[in-house]
This record gives C-alpha cells, structure tokens and sequence, in this order.
C-alpha cells in the first residue's frame, strides 16, 4: 500500500556511524570566517515551544556553535500551526545565513500535504543544511498508567474506540499520523489531541489530563530514564539508549507502521552557497564532538550530519513518501 522506505537514510547513518578518529579531532578545531562571514551571533529558530525534541536539538548544537564559529547562537521559539509559523518566518527573512530553521520531517515533507495553505515551500524558499539525526517515534505513559506493553493499550482502545487520549506535538506530525494510520489499517482508535509542541504535550501526560504521548525519542528519553514515563513502542528498529529494547510496532505485529523522524537545519532560498558550505562545515564539527554524539545517541537517535547536497536528496524522497501516505490516510488540516 504504502512505498517502502529508501535506503538512502541507512546508508547516511552508516557513514555517520564510522567516523574516523581524525574526523573526530577536526571537531574541536575552530572554522576562519569566509569573507568576514560570520561577524554577528546567528538566530536558530525553533518553530516549537521550548522543552521538545526540537528545541532540545537546536540547544545542543548551539551551545557549541561559538567554539567552532567565534560567535554565539540565539534560539528564538516560534511555536504554532505544527511548526509552520516558524518554518514560514524562516522562509522570509533575509537570505543572508545568520536566521537558521531547526526542521523536521512533519514540517517539510508532512505539513505542505497535510495542511491546505501551509505557508511555505520546503524545496522552493529553503537550502538544506545538514540533517542532524535519524530516530524512531516513541509512543509512551505515564509511570502509572493502566498499560503495560502496547498490546494492552490497543486492547482497550479497540473495545473502546476514540476513549483513550493520545497527545502529539501538533496537527500534521509524524505522531498524529502514526495515530491516523494505527486507526485506519489496524482499529485502534485513540482520540487525537494535538498540541503546541512537545513540551506541553508532556507536561499534561505527565499531570494526567492526557492518556499516551506520541513524539520524538529525544523529547522523552530523560523521563523514561527517571522512570517517571513508560515506553510501550517506538516505530523503527534505530533503537539506542532507553529505548534499545523497546519493541517496535512491526515487531508488534502492525503493518504500515515504520515511521522514522529526523531533524535538521535550513537556511532561506538564496543564501550564498559559500555561507551554506561554512554552516555545514560548522555543524558538522558540532555534531561530530564526542559528548554531542553521546547526548544525541541517549536521546534515541543516531547522528547524520550529512552535506547539503545529500541531505537535499533525503528530503526528496521524503516528500514524495509522505506526501502519499497522507492522501493515503485521509488526513487534512485546514
């Protein structure tokens, strides 16, 4: 029913994954400007509230950016409409590489099939970076919720269709759409409610205003590590950290339900190649320093840290899959 998933994203992360020791020493060696570029602190925008995955990655690369650039990273969250009022803020500033996206797979390759007017273009007003990591979705509880594995959650969500809550970082991520496509193909059918970003999602999961939280490994893995949250799923086999034994939903038994996430960085249409080439070369020393790799890895994600070109090529391949698997699903958001 669905394309299968491109090998291209596999084969990025094995690269990643085999980075040489001299490569790892590069990291810490900081970059020369390129033609007085850059001479102030750049602006990495969050198009979530703080406390997700997304803010927590763009934090973690711009706490380093300094020692690598000689200047500062600001994070500025723009949360809202599932990310695309920060995507399309992005898209229209100047075009100059001081404004940085922190983008997702829901926001660039999800929302312009989801959403009827998404505000943007993510091939058209926007040059890829690098991607930052490759990682499964997790679907969690409380510590003390009713549930044990997953199989006893959809037990109860198919004797009871849309009475157990599901919260997600927003209408049109990948969470919601693994809870259309859990509906569609398989029944079990939890009632949708979306929030603005993953930390608020969090928080009323953890107050119990909701039941189960779908997200990005890295949102949750500091709260299943604590045990104050319990993990019953995640959507691919990339399992690290808390999550390394986790089953995953085909392993569950599920079809259609391989879903992988990643982040990553942009820049506006019409940034000069030679500043896209020194952000890359930035951020991929950030991303290449051993306790990057380390805190990323026990979020529940491998590194990438690719080349503008091949990230470009990832995002592609994206669009078209997700692109049908939402018209696929039914899915619309006005």
């Amino acid at each position: 029913m669905f394309r299968p998933m491109s090998s291209r994203l596999s084969r990025q992360v094995v690269a990643a994954c085999t980075l040489s020791l001299s490569a790892a020493a590069l990291a810490q060696q900081p970059l020369a400007p390129v033609n007085g570029f850059p001479s102030q602190p750049l602006r990495i925008v969050s198009p979530f509230p703080a406390g997700g995955g997304n803010d927590a990655v763009s934090r973690i690369v711009s706490a380093r950016l300094s020692q690598v650039l000689g200047q500062s990273a600001v994070i500025d969250n723009r949360g809202g409409a599932g990310g695309n009022i920060g995507a399309r803020h992005v898209a229209e500033s100047k075009a100059d590489g001081y404004t940085v996206l922190t983008s997702q797979v829901s926001i660039m390759a999800v929302n312009p099939t989801l959403y009827r007017a998404p505000g943007f273009d993510p091939v058209k007003q926007f040059v890829p970076v690098t991607q930052i990591n490759a990682a499964p979705l997790a679907i969690v509880v409380a510590a003390n919720a009713p549930w044990k594995t997953f199989e006893e959650l959809a037990t109860q969500a198919r004797a009871q269709p849309q009475k157990i809550t599901y919260a997600t970082p927003g209408n049109g991520t990948l969470s919601h759409l693994v809870g259309v496509v859990l509906d569609k193909d398989s029944s079990v059918g939890l009632q949708h409610v979306p929030y603005k970003g993953a930390g608020p999602a969090i928080n009323d999961l953890l107050g119990g205003q909701v039941d189960v939280l779908i997200t990005s490994t890295s949102s949750v893995a500091g709260f299943i590590q604590t045990g104050r949250m319990r993990a019953l799923a995640v959507t691919s086999p990339r399992r690290l950290g808390v999550f390394a034994k986790v089953p995953t939903l085909e392993e569950l038994g599920y079809r259609n339900a391989r879903f992988e996430d990643w982040y990553g960085f942009f820049v506006p249409a019409g940034t000069s190649p030679e500043r896209v080439a020194l952000l890359n070369r930035a951020i991929v020393q950030v991303l290449q320093m051993p306790d990057v790799v380390k805190t990323i890895n026990d979020g529940g994600s491998a590194v990438v840290a690719n080349s503008p070109d091949a990230f470009a090529a990832q995002l592609k391949d994206d669009i078209a899959r997700w692109s049908q698997i939402v018209k696929l699903s039914g899915a619309r958001v006005d």
